[in-house]
């Protein structure tokens, strides 16, 4: 454990974040940057003497469990996650969790794709970011609870929303196969996940066709280059299909573009203006 450097790496951390970050008020008598030490412990679930000794380099060897708790109240990537554990002299362990901070780049990135339907799922297909042109084709996402924006929970527990199944989408059966497969290895990289494990316990009382897909252990699927969309407002639209990896927090980027100078493309260009208005419902 070096102790040393361990409490300049928290201190480092702790400086830079904003208390708004955190959901907690500036005041008006903050004499130096981020958070103060009682209100990092406060987050950590820790004694305010405890973090202090940590930071002033003569703290007691801190448990995973404390570690786990600094992380989270610090706001740490994966990277500076597993510094923090060797430099307390603790390897680290898999992730506790799938990642659900999209970086702030991506986010950009999806706002400039116009013409793209654009979204960013976790590992377990939880929708965590979209644009515009996205919830125009699928849904608005903003508009149901965090709990229903997963595409997994989606396919399998509320297949035939409004006599629709996952958006009236081409390969929805084979989606399903797909999403069994990656959240299976979803598992096996976070274990000690409860929200992962209990989204697996939900699909299998939910649904035998996940228990069934879920039985035959396969972890490979070949990716769908091209679906089609069968959009209640403005029709079916072809669209082709790209996944883009992020794999420092094991996220993919699904980006859906029509093939210029196509209907799909005109269709898709229609949906950028209508955005989520409901034309087919009468006012």
């Amino acid at each position: 454990m070096d102790r040393r450097e361990l409490a300049d790496f928290l201190r480092g951390r702790r400086e830079r974040i904003n208390p708004s970050d955190v959901g907690l008020p500036a005041g008006p008598r903050r004499r130096t940057p981020g958070l103060r030490r009682e209100e990092v412990a406060q987050l950590a679930y820790i004694s305010t003497e405890y973090y202090t000794r940590l930071e002033q380099a003569r703290g007691p060897h801190p448990s995973r469990e404390v570690l786990a708790q600094l992380a989270r109240a610090l706001r740490l990537s994966d990277a500076e996650r597993d510094h923090l554990h060797h430099l307390a002299g603790t390897p680290p362990g898999p992730p506790p969790g799938p990642s659900r901070e999209v970086r702030q780049s991506i986010v950009d990135l999806l706002h400039r794709l116009p013409q793209a339907a654009a979204i960013v799922v976790s590992a377990t297909y939880e929708v965590i970011a979209w644009n515009d042109l996205a919830a125009a084709l699928m849904e608005d996402f903003s508009a149901v609870p965090r709990h229903e924006r997963n595409l997994v929970r989606r396919t399998f527990l509320e297949p035939y929303r409004s006599g629709r199944r996952l958006y009236s989408v081409s390969d929805a059966d084979e989606f399903a196969r797909t999403a069994a497969q990656h959240l299976r290895a979803a598992a096996a990289r976070y274990p000690d996940d409860p929200e992962v494990q209990a989204l697996i316990d939900e699909l299998l009382a939910g649904s035998e066709e996940f228990a069934r897909l879920w039985a035959t252990h396969e972890v490979a699927a070949r990716p769908t280059l091209c679906k089609t969309f069968d959009h209640p407002v403005v029709g079916p639209l072809a669209v082709n299909c790209d996944v883009l990896d992020i794999t420092d927090r094991d996220q993919r980027v699904v980006i859906y573009t029509a093939t210029p100078g196509t209907p799909s493309e005109e269709a898709l260009r229609l949906l950028s203006v209508i955005g989520t208005q409901r034309l087919d419902v009468p006012g």
